[in-house]
């Protein structure tokens, strides 16, 4: 684990409780340090404040996710505005607590990130998923790798989770609040706008004419699905 937050009580507190659950902790107090360790090697789970001295928790967050570190990230924050949430979420924190917070609804959203955590490796196992061929497009659930045509797309976390989602279940329509559900969590405190957002940077990545996208389609009142190209 790593805790990034320049407060000593409140980083002193959540490592207490984090060792308490066996993880070991490796702690930071400010945007540089905790940069340098979320650089240099991926974390089960990375809990990091939004205001650091130096470096903010949001540029953190974007560098790590340019880097290739997907490790899970819980965002602690003061900051209460939707927008605010929406612009965290949409640059690749996965869940947020908002200061302050109670010591056992913080250990039930990292038990919540685990669990999510379990759930994707195990769905990812040989044998379970391999590779799905879509068209032009491959998904290897166990490399978690996608192609284009035989090019290589450079997808979050979170796309690669939300296209693997869909494209296990073609042909089914999805609200924004299943796939939600599905790809964040059940409980998830977010907003369908991540759906959309996560759903318009896919669209630029993969599909070639993003006016009729022909692998993710909008179902207009309802959601969104991915066309069943078997039977064509």
């Amino acid at each position: 684990m790593l805790v990034v937050e320049d407060h000593q009580d409140i980083r002193n507190l959540v490592a207490l409780h984090l060792r308490d659950m066996d993880c070991q902790v490796t702690m930071a107090q400010d945007g540089a340090g905790g940069l340098a360790h979320a650089k240099n090697q991926p974390y089960d789970l990375i809990v990091l404040d939004w205001m650091l001295p130096g470096i903010s928790g949001i540029d953190i967050c974007r560098e790590a996710r340019r880097c290739g570190n997907h490790s899970p990230i819980l965002m602690l924050t003061a900051r209460s505005m939707e927008n605010e949430r929406i612009h965290g979420l949409d640059t690749g924190v996965d869940d947020y607590m908002t200061k302050p917070f109670s010591i056992p609804e913080f250990l039930a959203r990292v038990r919540a990130i685990f669990r999510r955590n379990d759930a994707l490796y195990e769905a990812g196992q040989p044998n379970r998923e391999g590779v799905l061929h879509l068209k032009d497009l491959s998904i290897d659930g166990d490399q978690r790798l996608v192609h284009l045509s035989e090019k290589p797309i450079d997808l979050t976390a979170k796309e690669f989770d939300l296209l693997r989602y869909l494209a296990r279940h073609p042909g089914q329509v999805f609200t924004r609040q299943q796939l939600l559900d599905a790809v964040w969590g059940n409980g998830f405190d977010g907003y369908e706008h991540t759906v959309n957002s996560h759903i318009n940077r896919l669209r630029a990545k993969i599909e070639k004419n993003h006016g009729e996208p022909e692998y993710i389609v909008t179902v207009w009142g309802v959601g969104y699905r991915m066309p069943d190209f078997r039977c064509h």
